[in-house]
């Protein structure tokens, strides 16, 4: 309960109720049009004093002809408005049903948040405190968290819209931050992303809320768009962490089939990332990546909505790229060809190339390096090793014998800018020149899925195809295992 009276106080505070205001019986007025004139007198043709955005709260003092004299405690200054551009409100408990009917109403109106704003505001102010701690409680502060949430997404995508479309999207923002809503901005990729602190969704899993609020309130305090680029390990650990919690405490029984699919799906994201995190701390992550898998499982593939197919992809690259955390660490000694790990610096793990006691090639890293991802082709003159450097970005150290010697090539999920994605290996063709790869990626947007025939020598793809039934080689020639542990073949 302290959470939300924090919150129901800087609602209210906003309603400017303060001072004077509480002297007699108050009337408000409620602007539920946007780019409404402040005049200073009751005519068309008056002084324009401001503009006023749907969702802000002025009191009313007085009527004349067709306008309604007010004032406005945000910008201290009186004026005239026209009666059809505002709704009379007492705030009191009589009115409170009336309040929630319109809330029900705007909570999934696109455009209209900063309208929804003010009338939950109004609601809680309305309202007698037992309402506030049951359900209706519940309902409202879930309403404001996907009205917030759905005014943050138009503000990512703000850009690229007309002058007066981003005028009224800075006002709702403004009129969002007078009741006590924040959010929090970061740069991605040269954009930028707004997203809602959480708050009211954080009420919603403390108090009384049906299975479907507590789900998607769930979903949104864990989305990984939402996390802050520049947080270190450690903290990115710690949240990690927190966001699994979070997830763990939604029953998820009797969700509808597509919601159930969505909390799968973040699980095993939120899961993934963490066994990643857990092996660079050296701990074990075999349960954790075990659990992300298992969640993934779950997914009902004929319940996923056309929206959620990008997620679903999403989470299954999260999955791939650490999924060698879920298999023991395999043993390599007694095999003439081999890798070596040792530690470096701080956090760097060095990678030796050995043949019996003679280091053929030292390499070291910052990354992540699955030892039991180790596979030598029959001729042992190439040896292909996962080497994880981000937690949902994996790539293939290709060590290759020539005649200089041997040499390494890294291949990468994508030749774009990391983002999202995991190639891996898929089994070696005999002859001594290709090997087979799978690998998926998300960069710059664009998603891709492709199954390969690379050249040993030049590191280039000779073949290509979207489905693996479509690549003859990929039949005759899969190694062993591969098709059994995989998540590429779906």
């Amino acid at each position: 309960m302290n959470t939300m009276s924090i919150f129901v106080s800087r609602l209210l505070l906003a309603l400017c109720l303060t001072g004077s205001a509480f002297a007699g019986p108050t009337e408000m007025g409620m602007i539920v049009q946007d780019s409404t004139a402040l005049r200073a007198a009751p005519r068309d043709s008056a002084q324009q004093q401001a503009v006023l955005w749907q969702g802000e709260l002025v009191e009313i003092r007085g009527q004349r002809m067709d306008y309604l004299q007010v004032y406005d405690y945000h910008r201290e200054r009186g004026g005239f408005v026209r009666a059809n551009q505002i709704r009379r409100t007492a705030l009191d408990a009589n009115e409170a049903a009336d309040l929630l009917s319109v809330l029900r109403f705007i909570r999934d109106t696109p455009g209209a948040e900063a309208l929804g704003f003010g009338y939950a505001a109004a609601f809680l102010k309305a309202a007698p405190a037992e309402a506030l701690r049951g359900a209706t409680g519940s309902e409202v502060f879930d309403a404001l968290g996907s009205m917030a949430e759905r005014l943050a997404q138009r503000a990512s995508a703000g850009t690229g819209v007309s002058k007066n479309a981003a005028i009224a999207l800075s006002s709702h923002l403004e009129v969002a931050a007078r009741y006590g809503i924040k959010f929090i901005s970061y740069e991605r990729d040269g954009q930028m992303v707004m997203c809602y602190d959480g708050e009211a969704y954080r009420y919603v899993l403390a108090g009384v809320a049906t299975p479907i609020q507590r789900a998607q309130a769930a979903l949104a305090l864990t989305r990984a768009e939402c996390v802050d680029p520049d947080l270190g390990p450690r903290d990115r650990y710690q949240l990690n962490e927190q966001y699994a919690v979070i997830l763990d405490k939604v029953e998820h029984q009797d969700l509808p089939g597509y919601l159930k699919n969505r909390v799968f799906m973040r699980r095993a994201s939120v899961r993934s990332r963490l066994a990643y995190q857990q092996t660079r701390n050296g701990e074990n992550a075999i349960a954790t990546m075990n659990y992300a898998l298992t969640e993934l499982a779950g997914v009902n593939a004929q319940e996923l909505p056309d929206g959620d197919l990008s997620a679903y992809n999403d989470s299954l690259m999260r999955a791939s790229a650490s999924r060698w955390a879920a298999l023991p660490v395999a043993s390599n000694s007694g095999k003439s060809l081999n890798v070596v790990t040792t530690s470096g610096q701080p956090g760097e793990t060095c990678v030796a190339l050995v043949d019996g006691k003679q280091e053929l090639l030292r390499r070291c890293t910052y990354s992540v390096v699955w030892d039991n991802s180790i596979s030598i082709n029959r001729e042992q003159n190439a040896l292909a090793l996962a080497v994880q450097p981000m937690e949902a970005w994996r790539e293939i150290w290709l060590f290759r014998k020539t005649a200089q010697g041997w040499v390494l090539h890294i291949l990468p999920p994508s030749a774009s800018s990391p983002e999202l994605g995991y190639i891996e290996f898929a089994g070696w063709i005999p002859g001594d020149k290709q090997m087979l790869i799978a690998r998926e990626a998300r960069s710059e947007g664009k998603y891709k899925r492709s199954f390969e025939v690379l050249d040993l020598d030049t590191a280039t793809i000779q073949q290509q195809s979207s489905k693996p039934g479509l690549l003859g080689a990929l039949q005759r020639w899969q190694a062993a295992g591969w098709k059994e542990h995989t998540l590429s073949v779906r």
